[in-house]
């Protein structure tokens, strides 16, 4: 039985503003014939393009929930394979996790390729964006 064959969805999109859930995205996506499981953590960072960072904000526009969800959907068929994604909104902080993504695989080829296919899916299409709170005071908006 391939993963498109097994019972259930094979897609699991969300945008939350309540912290993420490793374990349950992760859970989501194994299954019995399951030999790999990749995921992808995207953690706030102290620093970018070499200015300090505070904290950031992230904002989603009204429907970015259905755009995750194409996302995952686009892998999914395109793979075969069982598929998670999930992005936190709202004020973070230093260490917090913003992104997962999660796709579970016979192989661990298959499953980093895949994996690595959901990130680039939604880092260019999930309207979803961040404003940086910088050390020194000064903020910035990223992916407008």
């Amino acid at each position: 039985m391939s993963e498109a064959d097994a019972p259930g969805p094979l897609i699991f999109a969300q945008v939350s503003d309540q912290p993420l859930d490793t374990d349950a995205v992760e859970r989501f996506v194994e299954s019995e014939t399951s030999g790999a499981v990749v995921t992808f953590r995207g953690v706030i960072r102290n620093h970018d393009h070499g200015e300090a960072v505070s904290s950031l904000d992230y904002s989603a526009h009204p429907e970015a929930e259905r755009f995750l969800e194409d996302c995952c959907v686009t892998v999914a068929r395109e793979t075969g394979l069982r598929v998670a994604a999930a992005h936190r909104i709202g004020s973070l902080d230093i260490g917090d996790v913003a992104l997962i993504a999660s796709v579970a695989a016979a192989h661990r080829a298959e499953a980093f390729a895949a994996c690595e296919r959901l990130v680039e899916l939604i880092k260019a299409n999930v309207p979803i964006w961040k404003r940086q709170y910088l050390t020194d005071g000064a903020t910035e908006w990223v992916g407008l």
